[in-house]
């Protein structure tokens, strides 16, 4: 018997067969994981994500290690912060941080492909421009669950598989960014009659994302008061203020969610410009494509992000007053740097653009050096995965964005079904 049912957030429709869909009566509203234990608990006889009771899912049979939270030291004195917290995704043997694909990603592509097994779906497409791609190629391999990934040619450089991934089949689009790679696997899907994963839509991938707030609870023993984090299409923003909501409920652990301040790199920064001016709607100006060129981070360059959307990224920030920073590349770079002198380790540029608005929020008073922060890392350690375990630049077929269904039937044919 399920724990969990399906409900639209904006009507509070119960829906049945929902998987990667809408309410049929509230089309702009995202559908929410409902769980029948109110009360947040650890199952002791699980290990890594499987320990939390608010997954969308019932048998798991593959391990996921979880995030690591821990008080900083370091980079706090060096901040002159009392209650700095880092949830580390990546990594970091050393310290108990087991995420090979060294993004916090991982956790959703488990909880989303095991969900999808649940569900009785044969395989999924998924699109990515980076970090997605590697987590679902490497729990496609772990999982034994087929995978189909579309990735954007200018992200191949800064793609990685880790080695056991190499049998993974994977597209590039030739001529286009991280938004023509989403519609081209949308048309895979169809072709293929494997359902497209799914986004922002998909419950599961939110909730996946959102275990990095429950690991910290556990840790901390209650709600931090703010929380970073870098964003792209921001679904893991918004899974953590979705779990925010259910340990609010649960009454034992804070009565107020934690600030949400979030972070993308200039000057692609649509989300941030369309906060900055108080608007709901993303400015046509601030998505074109060739700003993705000047940024660092090409991880967080989503043209479709879940801004709009109700229940998406404008909602969150409004329910928790949060805000928004644009992080230049210059201070990406400077984060990073200060963040492996002080902790010890590297980070990927994505999880500098974070620290670096954590500098800013303390440099603007948004933020109180007393308070309990929660720094979300999504990604580091690359190097020492590099240099222990073996990685590789992945080796696509390529396609046009404009690509017709027949040449993608015939491509899929003969290349992607070969090669799987």
């Amino acid at each position: 018997m399920a724990h969990f049912r399906i409900k639209c957030r904006k009507c509070g429709t119960v829906l049945e067969d929902t998987y990667c869909a809408f309410c049929e009566h509230c089309k702009d509203a995202l559908l929410i994981t409902e769980y029948s234990d109110r009360e947040f608990r650890v199952c002791e006889d699980r290990e890594g994500i499987w320990r939390f009771n608010w997954i969308p899912v019932h048998t798991p049979d593959f391990p996921q290690p979880g995030p690591l939270v821990y008080k900083s030291e370091e980079l706090a004195s060096y901040l002159g912060m009392k209650n700095l917290y880092i949830a580390f995704n990546g990594y970091w043997p050393e310290k108990g941080a087991e995420v090979k694909t060294c993004t916090f990603k991982e956790y959703e592509a488990a909880v989303v492909i095991q969900n999808a097994r649940e569900n009785g779906v044969p395989g999924l497409v998924v699109a990515s421009a980076g970090n997605t791609a590697r987590a679902f190629a490497h729990l496609s391999t772990v999982s034994d669950f087929p995978s189909i990934i579309v990735v954007p040619r200018m992200c191949l450089l800064e793609m990685w598989y880790l080695v056991e991934s190499v049998r993974v089949p994977t597209v590039a689009i030739e001529d286009g960014d991280y938004s023509d790679a989403i519609d081209v696997a949308r048309r895979i899907s169809s072709t293929m009659g494997m359902p497209f994963e799914g986004g922002v839509k998909n419950i599961a991938k939110r909730d996946g994302l959102g275990i990095v707030l429950l690991e910290a609870v556990e840790r901390i023993g209650r709600l931090p008061e703010h929380y970073f984090q870098a964003v792209g299409s921001g679904t893991g923003a918004v899974g953590v203020w979705e779990m925010a909501e259910r340990l609010i409920k649960d009454g034992r652990f804070g009565s107020r969610p934690p600030r949400l301040h979030l972070s993308q790199n200039l000057p692609f920064a649509p989300m941030v410009k369309a906060w900055q001016r108080d608007s709901k709607e993303l400015f046509q100006d601030d998505l074109d494509p060739a700003l993705i060129n000047e940024i660092t981070t090409r991880v967080l360059s989503n043209r479709y992000p879940a801004y709009s959307v109700g229940g998406g990224v404008y909602d969150a920030l409004k329910a928790t007053n949060g805000i928004m920073y644009g992080i230049s590349n210059a201070e990406v770079y400077m984060a990073m740097k200060i963040f492996e002198t002080t902790e010890g380790i590297d980070i990927v540029p994505a999880s500098g653009v974070a620290v670096a608005s954590l500098f800013k929020a303390l440099k603007e008073n948004e933020i109180k050096y007393d308070e309990t922060v929660l720094l979300n890392i999504t990604g580091g350690g690359e190097r020492k995965v590099e240099a222990e375990i073996g990685t590789f630049i992945a080796e696509p077929v390529f396609v046009s964005r404009k690509v017709k269904e027949i040449e993608i039937e015939e491509l899929l044919c003969n290349h992607l079904k070969t090669d799987s």
